[in-house]
């Protein structure tokens, strides 16, 4: 079964996690991502902790189905290498901060004059251009200036990291959802162009409840002030009789009256909208009846009740859900040292597959050098000088 990105070539030289988490998405779906790494090192994920027989587990996450090369763009003749690829590619990801590929001749312009085709994606932390274009970020500060972690934050107004790198995975799925609009307009247009994603953007793209309150001139509401931060009784987190925590997101009146039916407090159903003392009091009522039960209790009595009620759960508990083993959520690679997150997507026809698990760094030098003409013993001597890595 031929799948969806079958026979699309991408480059990838991007490192760390937003860029290679997009490129493993177009892998997922049949495209053939190469990485190309620095010779000495390669992506610094590949010795982030923890490790397993010298592998790293936050490498094969993101990196599976993917090939490597192991080029030193420094060099001359290593760029001339990146470009001979680039003349048989149709996308190349880069994560760079603006102007790096320019200077290392690798660059969108260098690339589209031997392939218009070319799709260059440039997936950045503030973008190509403005105050910030070269300024150094990381997740934690595309939150902080697009006003996400002013929003994120306890009753007192301290802003809280959030346990996932919400800005890196969030700029890498639109980077990848620029890439394939850019190959669709491609098919029509026979021509490549240059796409500027910014991780800074893509999380001011994603307010649009709290700019729907800023721009209608009305205060944005944070710290549990806003009906789906924790405003209301309803749409909140309860704490339960073990230590443990339920959520209830019984937004809808008609979930808040199954609830409050379950419970026994057919009373409280009138109070979902509760103001000033009122609410507070509802509050503490809720908090009560949830403190009367354990989670699994709580599991148990909420199994056949519609009213968005469900566990917090570690992340141990979260991959052995029976959900999660419903979706095949969890996976394994064959000759994989390490098990693989499943796909956020089912496809009928041409479903995404994990064919391979990451791979080494230069794994596949050679061939892909074979595959450009370029003689053995031509390679032999590209190695000696440093100029490539990888198994000869």
């Amino acid at each position: 079964m031929q799948q969806a990105l079958e026979g699309l070539r991408v480059l990838d030289l991007s490192r760390m996690l937003p860029g290679p988490y997009c490129s493993m998405m177009l892998a997922d779906l049949g495209a053939e991502v190469i990485k190309v790494e620095e010779p000495k090192i390669g992506d610094p994920t590949r010795h982030s902790p923890p490790t397993i027989d010298g592998q790293s587990a936050p490498f094969a996450q993101v990196n599976r189905n993917k090939k490597s090369i192991a080029i030193d763009l420094k060099q001359a003749e290593g760029r001339d290498i990146f470009l001979k690829l680039a003349s048989t590619a149709d996308v190349i990801l880069e994560q760079f901060r603006p102007g790096v590929v320019e200077r290392l001749g690798v660059g969108y312009a260098a690339a589209a004059k031997l392939n218009p085709r070319i799709i260059y994606c440039s997936l950045t932390g503030f973008g190509q251009y403005g105050s910030h274009r070269e300024r150094s970020g990381h997740d934690l500060n595309y939150l902080a200036l697009s006003g996400v972690l002013g929003l994120t934050t306890d009753e007192r107004g301290k802003p809280v990291i959030p346990g996932v790198q919400v800005a890196d995975l969030a700029g890498a799925m639109i980077a990848g959802f620029a890439i394939l609009a850019a190959l669709l307009a491609r098919d029509r247009t026979n021509h490549g162009q240059y796409l500027d994603v910014s991780m800074f953007d893509v999380m001011l793209s994603m307010l649009p409840i709290p700019a729907a309150h800023e721009f209608a001139g009305k205060t944005v509401p944070v710290g549990g002030k806003y009906v789906l931060s924790g405003q209301y009784p309803f749409y909140n987190i309860y704490e339960t009789s073990d230590g443990n925590y339920m959520t209830l997101g019984a937004l809808e009146p008609k979930f808040w009256a199954n609830f409050c039916r379950k419970v026994g407090r057919d009373d409280l159903d009138p109070r979902q909208f509760d103001s000033g003392e009122q609410r507070v009091d509802l509050f503490e009522l809720v908090r009560v009846i949830f403190k009367s039960r354990t989670q699994s209790e709580w599991v148990d009595l909420m199994r056949d009740a519609d009213c968005c009620c469900e566990p917090v759960l570690s992340m141990s508990e979260a991959f052995q859900h029976e959900q999660t083993r419903a979706r095949e959520m969890v996976r394994e690679i064959k000759d994989a040292k390490f098990k693989q997150l499943g796909f956020a997507y089912k496809m009928s026809a041409t479903p995404p597959r994990d064919r391979k698990a990451a791979p080494a760094l230069g794994e596949n030098t050679d061939e892909l050098l074979a595959a450009l003409g370029i003689s053995g013993d031509e390679r032999a001597r590209l190695r000696q000088s440093g100029v490539i890595v990888g198994a000869g």
